[in-house]
């Protein structure tokens, strides 16, 4: 099997995770009355928000309750069968169980597509929690709501304006997220749905927009999960995007992505995903699809 080295970039993004999960494993792990149950504030979505890997969900970053403020960091790896490769890093600080603020950092490899090239891109972040509960409004149908956005800077402004696209835009979202306890044969299961106006093309990585398509278009992104245990959470993802380049080039024709994951919770303070991955087609090379790991440390 063929071996690939990580970056230096890389090796630091992980060696940071590790040391601070390291330090977090030492804080004491009990929960106390009015604490946020295990796992419910999700993981972190690649653009930095609480969630799934792929969607944001309505929860707030962090484990804090409403008088507290609580947060998190995370590294993500995915690599595809054609040998795109994305890391990113990033972290969020949740306020109260109300406000949410997120950054996160892309780090692209093209493969062979274009050899020896990155493209980097910043994504910030900006969640507001507006009504419901997702965890403790059992006698009520009423998700949680939250309403949120995301600006996303894409630094290789000459490649993607080579495709009539824009560099830099912001999308604008609403949650809703809710879990049933006991609801699956004992088991918790927990859905979200996400409604996204976007123009970003591969997420935001070819840019924003193109040729005809200026307009933010209503994208749908869902996830649905099973707890197998308080600390283990099955499930699979599902978000739409836009297809504004098709007309510019048929290689760049844009597919919905999707994944299947697991993620463990071991302590309150960690959490390791792994996911299967599917892209669609990226510029050239049809049905993307490969290992998605990602490691959370939350407070």
């Amino acid at each position: 099997m063929q071996r690939f080295p990580a970056s230096k970039n890389s090796k630091n993004a992980w060696l940071t995770l590790a040391v601070a999960a390291a330090c977090a494993v030492l804080v004491p792990n009990s929960a106390r009355a009015g604490d946020r149950l295990l796992a419910t504030w999700g993981v972190t979505q690649v653009e930095g928000a609480a969630g799934g890997g792929l969607t944001p969900w309505a929860t707030i970053a962090g484990s804090g309750s409403s008088n507290q403020i609580g947060g998190s960091a995370f590294v993500t790896h995915s690599r595809t069968n054609d040998g795109y490769d994305l890391k990113v890093a990033g972290a969020a600080v949740g306020i109260h169980d109300r406000v949410e603020l997120s950054m996160a950092r892309w780090s692209f490899k093209l493969g062979d597509v274009v050899p020896d090239k990155s493209i980097e891109m910043t994504a910030l972040g900006v969640k507001v929690k507006v009504l419901g509960d997702a965890v403790y409004a059992q006698d009520s149908w009423m998700p949680q709501i939250s309403v949120g956005a995301q600006f996303k800077s894409n630094e290789d402004k000459v490649l993607v304006n080579s495709f009539g696209a824009d560099s830099s835009d912001v999308d604008v979202y609403a949650s809703a997220t809710k879990l049933w306890l006991g609801a699956a044969g004992g088991y918790n299961v927990l859905a979200n749905l996400t409604l996204r106006l976007t123009r970003a093309n591969q997420f935001g990585l070819v840019g924003f927009g193109g040729a005809g398509h200026d307009k933010r278009q209503l994208m749908a992104e869902g996830s649905v999960g099973v707890m197998l245990r308080d600390d283990l959470v099955v499930g699979t993802e599902y978000r739409q995007k836009p297809n504004n380049l098709e007309d510019t080039a048929a290689i760049l024709k844009e597919q919905a992505a999707w994944d299947v994951f697991v993620a463990w919770f071991p302590t309150r303070q960690v959490s390791l995903t792994v996911a299967w991955l599917n892209l669609g087609n990226i510029v050239s090379k049809p049905d993307q699809q490969g290992l998605y790991l990602s490691g959370q440390v939350t407070f």
